[in-house]
């Protein structure tokens, strides 16, 4: 199925996304990690797209998207608020990667009625754990704004005990999708995740490690087809 490239305007600022499937489809918002786009969600949405109306959101500083300097996890929560509101979508599907699976914890704690199924790959909330030192900003040029790593880092290296304090407030159907001894994620957080949250289920793709939708995408779909009913 085509994949159409669109941008929007949210606040003044441009966005970029990827759409797949038909408008008529229920919609799904799926939200990459730090450093990729959209686009890292393509062979997903192919799949996808069968059932639902896939939108691959370039969050602020990433992808096409908007450069504005400023960077947080709630800055990246509120733009999917106002993306899903300027769509007319009062409630949808949500995906998120990493980076993308923070911000969706972040928008199902805030607005739980919004989220119809809620899926997040291979990472908790952000958690007290070793001190990650912030990479200094490269000669070469990247494909996404530098200036995302250094608060984001400091986000994780001190996060919002309220992230995980409000776990339980998330009343969608969620799957957790794990990639296993392999991922630099400590996969005893993902379950704890998982016992936190009132409806989720727990899969591990064993050796896909952090990028399980990349390294194994047959094993990913295979999870998120059956828990969505694709």
């Amino acid at each position: 199925m085509e994949t159409q490239t669109r941008v929007i305007e949210l606040d003044g600022l441009k966005f970029q996304f990827r759409e797949t499937g038909e408008e008529s489809a229920p919609p799904l918002i799926a939200l990459h990690a730090l450093g990729q786009s959209g686009a890292s969600f393509d062979a997903v949405a192919a799949t996808l797209a069968r059932k639902y109306r896939v939108l691959a959101l370039d969050l602020r500083g990433h992808g096409g998207s908007a450069r504005p300097g400023t960077y947080s996890f709630e800055l990246m929560r509120d733009d999917l608020r106002q993306f899903a509101n300027t769509l007319g979508l009062e409630s949808f599907t949500l995906l998120g990667h990493s980076m993308g699976g923070t911000v969706s914890y972040l928008f199902a704690e805030a607005y739980p009625d919004r989220i119809v199924q809620l899926i997040v790959e291979d990472t908790p909330p952000p958690f007290p754990d070793k001190q990650l030192e912030i990479p200094p900003e490269p000669a070469q040029p990247l494909p996404f704004d530098y200036f995302v790593v250094p608060p984001i880092f400091r986000q994780l290296n001190d996060p919002d005990p309220a992230w995980w304090q409000q776990l339980p407030e998330i009343s969608a159907p969620t799957l957790i999708v794990g990639g296993g001894s392999t991922s630099h994620i400590p996969q005893d957080k993902l379950e704890e995740v998982s016992k936190l949250i009132p409806n989720c289920e727990l899969v591990t793709v064993e050796g896909a490690g952090h990028n399980v939708h990349s390294v194994n995408l047959p094993a990913f779909l295979d999870a998120v087809t059956r828990f969505l009913d694709v």
